[in-house]
């Protein structure tokens, strides 16, 4: 017989592995089964409902009759909210996550979402709003409310984890250089200032010897640094979309930058009145999927950086161009020799190494444009560096160095 701590490690393996499972387990016990508890039970239905391929019985509605338990394309939303309450109630938040995105994934649950019913029952993620947003075009007028509310509630959740570290980081830049005891050049106003010191002109040194500098006002200074972020919308970068529109809004929302929120595909949306007003709107203006121009997209963004030393470029892509490769290495390349600060994030999130294009990352990389992984925790300190002159491929490196990207 096993003991107490026995017990609990097979019933584990047991929902682990499954009803199929229930045999050896039991025989490895000296006892015919494992003896799962009510809870255990209604755990293990949970689970077979998306991870067995024969188990009796249904969580949501049965598929083409193959024996295999899911919900494949039946109306039983019903059977499936129950499921999901089931879920949440037995399962960890972040198991949660897993098992509602695989249900989505392995199962084709993806229209049930349409049921007001069943959007009520699940739990917001960010894997969840993508897959809203894949399907926003199909969603009935009944569910919009419902998928609205999920929506904003993980755009707020994001705000809060991000807000408050990439607000210190631009203030801390910049801040850090209004205390040098010298005026900064950046703000000087020199056609005043030649203009009013003029009468001071060196005839034999033929300069004129300034006795004041003017500067432009503080309201007119406002903003000292412009950010442009260049999303690709391409539905493999559905995760990284999400978090470059709260990065973008959060931007946006600080007096100190001139923020410019771009989207692509092969076509260019500019999104920036919408990032700045209410970042669900513009999620809900992106059209996940498509084809991909980041060459047409740098080329519009180029048209904003009227101070390259004071611009920094983000590109967040996977870098699977579709248009004209070389044309757009230049254009990264002649950017960053004009003074840019230009970063390409791979990936924009807390997920895994992401599939990119090798290749046109090591030219861009060559050429001083980073290119990586980069996780939310992360981007503060890259921000930081970038406002403060920092060299970014350096700042990659250390980075790298404790294991905080994955290239």
């Amino acid at each position: 017989m096993a003991g107490a701590v026995n017990r609990e490690a097979l019933s584990r393996w047991r929902l682990i592995l499954g009803e199929a499972a229930e045999g050896d387990l039991g025989r490895y016990a000296g006892q015919g089964e494992i003896g799962l508890t009510d809870d255990e039970r209604i755990m293990d239905r949970a689970l077979a409902a998306i991870y067995d391929q024969t188990a009796p019985g249904e969580a949501g509605a049965s598929g083409s009759g193959s024996g295999a338990r899911g919900a494949g394309q039946g109306k039983s939303a019903p059977r499936l909210a129950q499921w999901l309450g089931d879920v949440r109630t037995f399962f960890p938040e972040d198991v949660v996550s897993v098992i509602q995105h695989d249900a989505m994934e392995r199962k084709g649950w993806k229209q049930l979402l349409f049921e007001p019913e069943v959007l009520a029952s699940v739990k917001p993620d960010i894997h969840l709003v993508g897959t809203l947003l894949s399907l926003k075009g199909k969603i009935p007028e009944k569910t919009k409310d419902t998928a609205r509310m999920l929506v904003q509630a993980v755009v707020d959740e994001l705000v809060k984890r991000m807000s408050h570290e990439l607000q210190r980081a631009v203030t801390g830049a910049l801040n850090c250089r209004r205390h040098t005891p010298l005026p900064s050049l950046s703000g000087i106003d020199w056609k005043r200032t030649i203009q009013r010191n003029l009468k001071h002109y060196d005839a034999e040194r033929q300069r004129i010897i300034p006795e004041r500098f003017y500067y432009f006002d503080r309201a007119k200074r406002s903003k000292e640094w412009t950010v442009i972020v260049d999303i690709d919308q391409s539905g493999s970068m559905a995760e990284s979309v999400i978090w470059a529109s709260v990065v973008g809004s959060i931007f946006a929302s600080m007096p100190a930058l001139d923020t410019r929120v771009v989207v692509f595909d092969t076509e260019v949306v500019d999104l920036t009145e919408q990032c700045a007003n209410d970042p669900v709107d513009m999620l809900f203006g992106i059209q996940l999927g498509g084809g991909t121009n980041i060459d047409k997209s740098v080329a519009y963004c180029e048209q904003f950086i009227t101070e390259p030393k004071k611009t920094l470029f983000i590109l967040i892509s996977d870098l699977y161009e579709g248009g004209n490769q070389s044309r757009l290495i230049r254009r990264m390349r002649e950017m960053k020799e004009a003074g840019v600060k230009t970063l390409c994030l791979l990936a924009l999130s807390d997920e895994g190494k992401p599939f990119y294009d090798e290749q046109l990352a090591r030219a861009f990389a060559r050429d001083g444009t980073p290119s990586f992984a980069c996780t939310p925790a992360m981007l503060p300190e890259l921000v930081e560096g970038a406002l403060q002159g920092k060299d970014l491929a350096e700042l990659v490196k250390r980075l790298e160095g404790r294991g905080r990207t994955q290239a």
